[in-house]
């Protein structure tokens, strides 16, 4: 399981021209799933994902996590990022889960992570055409992969 994480003041999510999704400060999470991930992976994610010291405290140092600052979360699914470059000009997505095991951990790491932050997150919408619109507070940007722990 690999996780773009983006420290934001405010983040978006259209779908067909409709928002699905808005929050103000806290995380854009982008998460990308293969097929040996499992709810270990999900579990030690959520858990880096809530108390990672990137927020400012009052003295501006990055001091203080998401759950701290009770921040919001918008999760949106992203095949992408398990992209292999290595041949050619056009990415290969073949170690990316497909929707039968992937949405089942997606779904199941939106819900952990709203149990470890204790509040209801927002998401995209698995699979559908997204336009993520959103502000990087930093910017401070961080890559997560659940194989290197």
């Amino acid at each position: 399981m690999k996780a773009v994480i983006q420290r934001v003041s405010k983040a978006s999510v259209t779908i067909d021209k409709q928002e699905v999704a808005r929050i103000n400060s806290g995380l854009l999470i982008l998460l990308g799933i293969v097929n040996d991930d499992s709810e270990d992976d999900i579990k030690w994610l959520s858990n880096k994902i809530v108390n990672l010291r990137i927020f400012s405290d009052a003295t501006g140092v990055m001091n203080e996590s998401l759950l701290q600052i009770q921040g919001d979360v918008i999760v949106v699914s992203q095949f992408t990022l398990h992209a292999n470059t290595k041949k050619g000009n056009r990415p290969s997505y073949i170690q990316a889960a497909k929707p039968d095991v992937a949405i089942p951990l997606y779904e199941t790491f939106v819900n952990q992570i709203q149990a470890d932050l204790g509040k209801t997150i927002q998401t995209g919408q698995f699979g559908a055409d997204m336009k993520v619109e959103l502000i990087n507070d930093g910017p401070v940007t961080i890559i997560i992969d659940t194989k290197n722990k």
